[in-house]
């Protein structure tokens, strides 16, 4: 079992132990036709930042959809898979999971024929969101409460290279930019009585080819994947022959060719190998130490993104490829902060790790309060919720009363403070039965805050546009 914590371990911080990265024949000698050993850094630097993101979507692709030995899997390509309770700390898959609403996945083979994707009516009071997002982690559709209501439809997802024509009843048609793409459906939970209700939604959502939706007879299947093991021993010597496998999913974008270009010099790209062995022992020193560059600068862009609102790093999530713009560095950043991050409009993500003096919270020394006023709660027009990870693996804490996050649902059982204003307790100890109810467990070491706001309002006060909105997070405050 590998957690996408381990894979960054793995790939970044272990990268000086290079003798066993995988396949480039004499093409890195240094002549007049190839980079020299300083080129070469660069362009591991460049490719590692670039691939992050690709490599992380393939190793949950591969635990979820394809390993079925592996503790996260949950249902192969083109089936959905539906959890019928909500993330706790025995999901280690991905990092700063969601605990809000129960999930279903789906991972999408779109090579043989676009897939139709079929909803129900919904209950206009419950959010709904399907988040299509494909091998390169770019957000390319929303199907819900945001986007398309909540009536029951149709829609059509195809590839990238599809061309034909649109059948009667479909209400919109999503282009993923790459052959396996994948959806994430968040189906809003209003407490632990509600689940029956959820369950009853889920057993609504529908995938099937296009060919079974027009009851036609299929076209000849795709041939089949010999997809590499990935776990965190191999990803340690194989991370860029994991992303030459990934990339020939991924038709090249125009803004990428150029960056396409330069990794094949060193051997990186769709069907090349990337091999040590044919490599001077200061050749292999080049390319480790560019991936410990690029490691190093994704680590920095993390703790830069956003804007410092109250010490939350507020800013936008994630989005398509034409909100990333080529930034790599950004895209890469969102995916080790949180990956398959939501679009700004469709939800935001204060996080923080800091106290309102500027020190990195730690449950093990301090007890901490959160306190909205009473005319500042997250403006939404979903929910919202603050959700506790361990600091040092991002993911759910284990804690006495199974809580792992305060949300908005919660508000009628929660006591509030004689002016109105509300409370949370911050702390790896109980406050005591009176205050229990505004308890957020946290572990006893680091701490990891992230407040989630689904369909932020726009009207004023709005935490949009991103970190320059009108609302602002509170100051989390150190009481002992």
């Amino acid at each position: 079992m590998i957690s996408k914590r381990d894979l960054l371990k793995s790939a970044g911080f272990t990268a000086l132990a290079a003798a066993s990265y995988a396949p480039l024949s004499a093409r890195a000698q240094t002549d007049a036709s190839r980079p020299g050993d300083l080129s070469a850094r660069d362009i591991a630097e460049e490719a590692f930042i670039f691939g992050l993101p690709i490599v992380m979507n393939y190793s949950v692709m591969y635990q979820i959809a394809i390993d079925r030995s592996s503790s996260q899997f949950k249902a192969p390509f083109n089936e959905i898979a539906n959890a019928h309770e909500v993330f706790t700390y025995k999901d280690t898959a991905v990092v700063t999971p969601n605990s809000d609403t129960p999930y279903s996945m789906l991972f999408m083979d779109l090579r043989t024929e676009p897939l139709v994707l079929s909803v129900p009516a919904i209950d206009p009071k419950r959010y709904y969101s399907v988040q299509l997002f494909d091998g390169s982690t770019y957000n390319f559709g929303y199907i819900g409460s945001r986007t398309t209501g909540s009536e029951a439809g149709d829609y059509l997802v195809v590839g990238p290279d599809w061309k034909g024509e649109i059948p009667p009843g479909i209400k919109k048609v999503f282009r993923s930019g790459s052959q396996l793409g994948g959806a994430i459906y968040r189906t809003q939970l209003f407490d632990a009585a509600d689940i029956d209700n959820v369950i009853k939604v889920q057993s609504g959502y529908k995938v099937q080819p296009l060919s079974a939706f027009l009851k036609q007879p299929a076209p000849p299947s795709a041939p089949p994947i010999d997809f590499p093991k990935i776990d965190k021993d191999s990803v340690r010597g194989l991370f860029f022959e994991f992303l030459d496998f990934a990339l020939q999913f991924i038709p090249p974008a125009p803004n990428e060719e150029e960056i396409r270009a330069r990794m094949a010099q060193i051997g990186i790209g769709p069907g090349k190998k990337f091999n040590f062995d044919d490599m001077t022992v200061e050749q292999k020193r080049e390319i480790a130490l560019g991936m410990q560059q690029g490691a190093r600068k994704i680590d920095g862009a993390v703790a830069k993104r956003g804007v410092d609102v109250n010490g939350w790093r507020v800013g936008a999530a994630g989005g398509d490829a034409a909100f990333f713009n080529g930034d790599w560095l950004s895209r890469a950043a969102l995916a080790k902060a949180g990956i398959y991050a939501n679009d700004a409009e469709e939800a935001m993500y204060p996080m923080t790790r800091l106290d309102g003096d500027g020190e990195l919270l730690d449950g093990a020394a301090h007890a901490y309060t959160l306190t909205f006023a009473a005319d500042g709660l997250p403006p939404v027009n979903a929910f919202w919720s603050v959700t506790m990870y361990d600091g040092k693996t991002q993911l759910l804490i284990q804690n006495p009363i199974d809580r792992y996050l305060i949300n908005s649902p919660m508000l009628p059982n929660m006591k509030r403070n004689a002016d109105g204003s509300l409370t949370l307790y911050i702390q790896n100890q109980s406050p005591g039965p009176d205050k229990e109810p505004n308890w957020l467990p946290a572990p006893a070491g680091p701490i990891y805050l992230v407040m989630r706001l689904y369909w932020p309002k726009t009207e004023k006060p709005s935490i949009l546009p991103p970190g320059k909105g009108e609302w602002k997070p509170p100051v989390v405050k150190k009481v002992s």
